[in-house]
Order: C-alpha cells, then structure tokens, then sequence
C-alpha cells in the first residue's frame, strides 16, 4: 500500500511542478497574464510549486524505507524521475501541440524506464 502511496502522491507532485516550471508558457496565451513581468511569473510558480511540496515532502516520508517505507533514497530518486517525465510528456501532448516529440524523445524515455529497473534490481 505504501508503493502506491508513494507513486500516486509524486504523480500528485510532479504534476504541479510541471505546471510551475512550465505551465508560465502559455500565459502569453491567457487574456489575464499577457502583461505580467517575470516577478509575476516567478511569484506564480512559488504558488503552484508549493502544492507540489505539499505532495512530494509526504511521498518521501512515506516512502523512504528508514521511516517505515518500502524504498531505499535512491529508488524514491528514479521513481520521481521516471514519474517526472512520464508527466511532462503527457503536459507536453496535451498542451503544447506545437512540440513534437521524436524518436530519440522516446529512446531517452524508455532508457529512464531501464533505470527504475536497475535501481530496484537485486544483483
């Protein structure tokens, strides 16, 4: 049950980070936001960035195997990265049609898929 904690609240997590760190680029976009400077802009990321604390700080609790959970520092690492990318490709595809993902976009995937398998691989 705390594997799925884990991934589900990092799902939570990253989603808000990827708005924070990328979701300003289509503001340009919005009536609301055309003027804001970048102080706005950073202002508003802090904002957002803070759900994704509010998310990521328990995923880690509950995860990390010294307090109870089943992954060691490394694994929580990769799982948040794989977890990462999985959700700004998905940003990516709905939101910025613009962007086009190639070939090598998803060879570089599948090799950070290959690294949660050799972070949870016991040799």
């Amino acid at each position: 049950m705390k594997e799925l904690q884990t991934v589900g609240l990092l799902t939570i997590s990253n989603i808000f980070m990827t708005f924070a760190w990328y979701g300003h680029l289509k503001f340009k976009e919005m009536e609301w936001s055309k003027n804001l400077g970048l102080v706005a802009i950073i202002l508003i990321s802090w904002g957002i960035a803070l759900f994704e604390y509010m998310f990521q700080v328990p995923a880690n609790k509950i995860g990390f195997k010294e307090n109870g959970g089943p992954f060691n520092l490394l694994q929580l690492k990769v799982i948040q990265e794989a977890v990462s990318i999985t959700v700004f490709l998905l940003f990516t595809t709905l939101l910025f049609k613009t962007e086009k993902i190639a070939w090598n976009h998803f060879v570089a995937f599948v090799l950070i898929i290959l690294a949660v398998f050799f972070a949870f691989k016991k040799w």
